[in-house]
């Protein structure tokens, strides 16, 4: 078993990272993922299709969803719709094959040299361990140089689909600076622990609790340390609308940021889940423009204070930012205004 290799002198983590709670006002590390849209990328219909859907993120898919012999051909599809297509508002992704195949490298070669400055990230699927992640940084670095872009500008999506990548989550989630999103992919990772279940996202008979809790935590807290999102996989029931919702609304409720969609059906749902309510959204804002008032000197520099019925302090500051960074990221408009007390 091969040990996870660390970079050496690698740049602090938040360089390149996006914040799960960004500064107020500032949104611009944090990359929406709502719902993260699946497209085949040997399709050019479903490609076209694509840049016309609300989905926060796209990634066009060189893995599962390309048969073997249409992959070389795949590839060039991809370049050819990253330059010339309509993604305005959405993440760009591509994800290629994983290293375990002949395919990877290039992959990674044809499609960033082609169209790197078209490109948000590369998702890695079936990741396993550090070192892995390493590889990709070093590949892209590589081409960033060779191509004259940005060093660094190109993020990585890391996806655990079994055991042993769940094992060493933390190492992988640590591994690059690059390093944007941790992804759950649940159908390889069923039939990789040989879980009783066919179908993917909903629970194994003869278990009367979440059989996912674990690993989604797991996930999430290596994501969180690292200040990385954490994203739910797909649920393959495409037109059971109602079953995505429930399980999305089980990962929204941990903290996950966004969930995999497969069919234009399941993107409004997803967007709807991830994002705040309205309702939550004035409330946060409301509580940073109220504490940040009560600890100024026209407030009185106190440290706590009371909104309505509720005190707060700095401990709600931190879970309001939260909220208001993820609705100011999905384009949320408040519909509150603070007014100070009078004196």
């Amino acid at each position: 078993m091969s040990t996870p290799v660390t970079p050496v002198n690698r740049p602090p983590v938040s360089h390149h990272r996006p914040q799960t709670a960004p500064l107020r006002g500032d949104t611009s590390r944090l990359r929406p993922r709502r719902s993260c849209l699946a497209v085949p990328g040997s399709n050019p219909r479903f490609l076209e299709k694509a840049q016309g859907l609300a989905a926060d993120q796209v990634f066009l898919d060189l893995e599962d969803a390309c048969a073997p012999l249409a992959k070389p051909e795949a590839r060039h599809t991809i370049v050819k719709f990253l330059n010339e297509g309509d993604w305005t508002g959405k993440t760009r992704v591509v994800r290629v094959n994983d290293w375990t195949t002949e395919w990877t490298y290039r992959d990674v070669v044809t499609v960033v040299e082609g169209a790197g400055q078209n490109l948000d990230c590369i998702m890695l699927p079936k990741v396993q361990t550090a070192d892995q992640v390493v590889a990709l940084d070093l590949l892209l670095t590589q081409i960033e140089k060779t191509m004259g872009f940005e060093v660094g500008k190109i993020g990585i999506e890391a996806q655990i689909e079994n055991a042993r990548g769940l094992n060493n989550v933390n190492a992988i989630a640590e591994a690059s600076p690059r390093t944007e999103t941790i992804i759950f992919g649940p159908a390889d990772f069923m039939a990789s622990i040989n879980m009783k279940s066919l179908v993917v996202g909903e629970q194994p008979p003869g278990y009367g609790a979440d059989a996912y809790h674990y690993i989604l935590m797991k996930i999430l807290m290596a994501a969180r340390a690292n200040d990385l999102q954490a994203i739910d996989g797909p649920y393959l029931q495409i037109r059971n609308v109602d079953g995505y919702r429930e399980v999305a609304k089980r990962a929204a409720a941990l903290g996950f940021d966004g969930k995999w969609v497969l069919h234009p059906g399941q993107v409004e749902a997803s967007n709807e889940i991830f994002s705040p309510s309205q309702e939550d959204f004035d409330h946060a804002e409301m509580i940073l423009d109220a504490y940040e008032w009560c600890t100024s000197e026209a407030g009185g520099k106190k440290g706590s204070a009371m909104l309505g019925d509720e005190m707060i302090d700095e401990a709600s500051r931190k879970m309001a930012l939260v909220i208001s960074g993820k609705g100011r990221a999905a384009g949320m408009k408040r519909t509150t205004t603070f007014e100070a007390p009078e004196a």
